[in-house]
């Protein structure tokens, strides 16, 4: 099995706290990674663990096992439960994991009973520092969902496909998206082809025939249900006019190609947008690492209406640190100059010219890496 670079996260947080949620997308590896904790799981969404839990509560919340709630939005009636067996003893650590797939309905459900109780972490699909041995590009094009092709291969694009046809007639109807399931595959394109581009509401509601407050409803389903990225911008106090609008990014490579109709890494290099599609993988890969590390961060990106430009800026440790992102293996002194000045605008202290070069520079106030390099800078 495949270490999770997220796992001594986890382990000093159930350290620290009587509980832990671990949240992220379907299929992304929460449940296999919860198991190697503890046996003591119960799979929410199925009726007869339901029961199984009841049946077995007032013997399990004595005992010293972890407890792992699997899909735990799906049965609220347990967090007061959990609340009460927390406060019966609250110097006790490291009782309960949380897992879910829904952002907003589980973290409801924590923020009203067990605020002050638990930690959250975020475990995305494999990154690069967990599968470096698949190999970069491989990991670009397929995605990092476990069963989506970076295991096997030959699983990607039809395991994408399937993927997102059950999340559109399933399991957003179930969350709440109340939208046929042909217009939400529709709208998974739609967002596709925008991939790395400014949101605009009123031009996507104007192509689907929606308002755009109900795409923006859409958007905010996506977003909680860990597809959709939406990076927002950074207002500097500069005399310049800036970009308001936030940008849209499919948060796994391997779904966004596939909804693309693009399944080889030739292919791939062909497209017009390439170059966002690399942009929205480095970001994600750089954010991924910083939450498997359990790191504090906000993250957005900074244009000036003339055109002015950073792909990524992270407040982290105290430090402004940004990123542009550039899809070529030798960037040039003219972007390099473009980016100190930019980065002077809103006084970095750290710039990373992200690329697919192959040695690492670094100049005064500026170092020029590949993305390897670049994660490894951020590692503690």
């Amino acid at each position: 099995m495949i270490n999770r670079k997220i796992k001594n996260t986890i382990i000093s947080r159930l350290k620290q706290f009587p509980a832990v949620a671990l949240l992220g997308p379907r299929q992304a590896g929460k449940s296999t990674l919860a198991k190697t904790f503890s046996g003591a799981y119960y799979d929410l969404e199925i009726d007869q663990e339901r029961l199984r839990l009841d049946l077995q509560w007032n013997e399990i919340i004595k005992s010293e096992k972890l407890i792992i709630l699997d899909e735990a939005q799906t049965y609220p009636d347990i967090f007061p439960r959990i609340r009460s067996a927390i406060d019966a003893d609250r110097t006790k650590k490291g009782r309960f994991m949380i897992l879910g797939s829904v952002s907003p309905i589980l973290m409801k459900q924590v923020s009203e009973s067990l605020a002050g109780r638990i930690a959250i972490t975020e475990l995305s699909p494999f990154f690069l520092d967990e599968v470096k041995q698949k190999g970069l590009d491989n990991l670009w094009l397929m995605g990092g969902f476990p069963d989506g092709g970076i295991i096997k291969k030959e699983m990607f694009p039809l395991w994408q496909k399937n993927y997102l046809d059950l999340i559109a007639m399933r399991d957003l109807p179930h969350w709440g998206l109340a939208a046929a399931p042909q217009v939400t595959q529709k709208f998974f394109k739609m967002t596709a082809a925008i991939h790395g581009n400014l949101w605009n509401a009123s031009q996507i509601g104007k192509s689907m025939g929606l308002s755009y407050h109900t795409v923006n409803s859409y958007l905010d389903y996506l977003e909680q249900t860990y597809l959709i990225r939406r990076l927002q911008p950074y207002y500097a106090n500069i005399r310049k006019r800036l970009v308001k609008s936030p940008k849209v990014f499919w948060r796994d490579t391997g779904l966004l190609h596939s909804l693309l109709g693009t399944s080889d890494f030739e292919q791939l290099l062909t497209q017009p947008w390439v170059g966002f599609s690399w942009e929205g993988f480095v970001i994600e890969q750089i954010l991924a690492s910083l939450e498997s590390q359990g790191r504090d961060y906000e993250a957005y990106f900074f244009r000036t209406a003339d055109g002015f430009e950073l792909d990524l800026i992270l407040f982290l440790n105290s430090k402004k640190w940004v990123f542009e992102i550039k899809l070529t293996g030798s960037p040039g002194n003219s972007e390099l100059d473009r980016l100190k000045k930019t980065s002077g605008m809103i006084n970095a202290d750290n710039v990373i010219l992200v690329s697919r070069a192959e040695k690492e520079i670094k100049g005064e106030g500026i170092v020029s890496t590949n993305l390897p390099g670049t994660l490894r800078l951020l590692r503690i």
